[in-house]
């Protein structure tokens, strides 16, 4: 054997062998990568970026993507005609096909017309004139409370408004329709509106829309439709601006019995939206929570910094069942809207043979703060009362019959509504019409904090007695004309409306 071939046996081993082991082992981590970032249970921090959530932070059930089975094409049918069948005026909560749903739907003609979702601030107008003379179109306003629906945000998107559905999807007019919902970014200009052109039951595509169709006020959201499909707003500040939205901090709590010996606390975490909250109380109900006071306000940035809820005081007689009195909620689960929310429970203490608790745990008296991480002194105090043996909240107490007043056509009252809620900048609104009837200032700055500062002072000329012609002179002195001819189509078709009220209509008509 020649010394060339001995000295190259060495490296041809090295290439028979070594290069497969070689690739084998990266075959193998590459699978093992692949494993760990699908399989369940596996933590995968993209970019080092994604910290660990602690084990005993668990996500409440709602924030669970279920997997579903496709809808078959008559589970899809009977779905669609139930959300686009008349609802006369009401607003339905139901749970059609897995999706928890709020709507309402009607028939529209040539006159146009409203629909109202009670109590989420969600309203959708089709004016007169966006349907063909002798045709009727179906129309459905529809709050989507499946939070998987919402689109996938990066970290420095934040969900700031309800997902919202028009129907039929793709439907078109002659006419835009303007569609109303609330949103909770503290700067208007930092909203973008989004759209997903797909049905309700179809995988979301949401995409940008152009801001020349929508405009974004201090609290409100308006976007003329050119056809139907889902809507939202998500929160995107410019770079070097820290975004932040408002919070609703609500607390729930079933009543406290006599002899119950244990009570549990809920603090929701959401947005500062009216529908957010009729969310919390209708996740209540079949608990027999209900709304312990008012909700507070929370100034939440998105810069990173999850929400801590400490307790600090506990009333005599009552001790926290919880090793730990703090608790966290992430970040992410706040600013992109998954509604959480952190419990403690309380039990009451033994009473010793020297000492009588029983006049002291009558009543508890919970004291906490809730802050972002690393912003401890920028706290908030959540302080609540609860007594034991509340008869209120046990039987209610008797109504007493309030004195008859003049009711407003449902249809008008909500019209009006619609007309008079949007925020304007000369005033000349729900707050004109509320000095009109002699309220004082202090008294519309505590309106404005309603859900519906529109619908209350409705509701208040309603409890004066007032007569439609009273309200359309009202409209008239206020140069509110597209309110006074909503009201001035009723009074036509009201007994007895001859002689001067038809003239003050043509009037009427001149100014339009």
């Amino acid at each position: 054997m020649c010394p060339q071939e001995s000295s190259f046996q060495p490296s041809q081993f090295l290439l028979l062998v070594g290069v497969p082991v070689a690739s084998g082992l990266l075959l193998l981590k590459c699978l093992h990568w692949h494993c760990s970032r699908w399989l369940p249970g596996a933590c995968w921090k993209p970019d080092g970026q994604e910290d660990p959530v602690s084990q005993s932070t668990q996500l409440p059930k709602y924030e669970v993507r279920r997997e579903c089975p496709p809808p078959t094409l008559p589970e899809a049918a009977a779905f669609y005609q139930e959300l686009h069948t008349p609802t006369h005026g009401h607003t339905v909560t139901r749970q059609l096909m897995h999706k928890l749903l709020v709507f309402s739907a009607r028939e529209v003609d040539h006159r146009g017309g409203g629909l109202i979702l009670q109590d989420t601030g969600i309203s959708l107008l089709i004016p007169p004139g966006a349907v063909a003379v002798g045709r009727q179109e179906r129309v459905s306003l529809i709050l989507v409370w499946d939070l998987t629906d919402a689109p996938a945000l990066s970290r420095s998107q934040g969900l700031v408004s309800p997902v919202v559905a028009c129907g039929p999807h793709g439907a078109s007019f002659l006419k835009p329709c303007t569609l109303t919902f609330k949103h909770c970014a503290q700067q208007p200009r930092h909203v973008r509106t989004y759209s997903s052109n797909t049905s309700l039951l179809d995988a979301k595509n949401w995409r940008p829309l152009g801001r020349a169709g929508s405009h974004s006020s201090r609290d409100e959201c308006r976007i003329l439709l050119s056809h139907f499909s889902l809507y939202t707003c998500v929160l995107e500040a410019p770079v070097g601006q820290a975004p932040r939205k408002w919070l609703q901090l609500a607390v729930f709590c079933s009543p406290l019995a006599p002899g119950q010996t244990h009570l549990q606390l809920r603090v929701y975490f959401l947005n500062n939206t009216p529908c957010a909250l009729q969310w919390a109380v209708t996740n209540e109900k079949p608990h027999g929570g209900r709304l312990r006071g008012p909700c507070q306000l929370f100034d939440f940035t998105g810069a990173r910094g999850d929400q801590c809820l400490k307790l600090k005081y506990i009333s005599e007689g009552w001790e926290n069942v919880d090793d730990s009195s703090c608790q966290l909620v992430p970040h992410l689960h706040i600013w992109h809207g998954k509604c959480p929310f952190r419990s403690f429970c309380f039990r009451r203490k033994a009473a010793n043979d020297s000492e009588d608790c029983s006049a002291l745990t009558n009543e508890i008296i919970v004291t906490m703060h809730t802050f972002q991480d690393g912003l401890e002194t920028k706290y908030m105090e959540i302080l609540r009362f609860q007594a034991s043996e509340e008869e209120s909240w046990a039987t209610p107490p008797p109504v007493s019959q309030p004195p008859p007043c003049n009711r407003l056509p449902q249809e008008l009252f909500e019209q009006l509504q619609m007309l008079l809620e949007p925020y304007s900048v000369t005033g000349n609104d729900w707050r004109r019409l509320a000095s009109h009837l002699g309220l004082c200032g202090m008294k519309i700055r505590f309106l404005s904090c309603q859900r519906s500062p529109a619908a209350a002072i409705l509701e208040l000329f309603e409890e004066q007695n007032g007569s439609l012609q009273e309200l359309h002179d009202l409209l008239a002195a206020m140069e509110r004309l597209d309110c006074a001819s909503v009201v001035q189509s009723y009074l036509g078709g009201t007994p007895g409306g001859g002689g001067a009220r038809e003239n003050r209509g043509l009037e009427l008509d001149e100014k339009l």
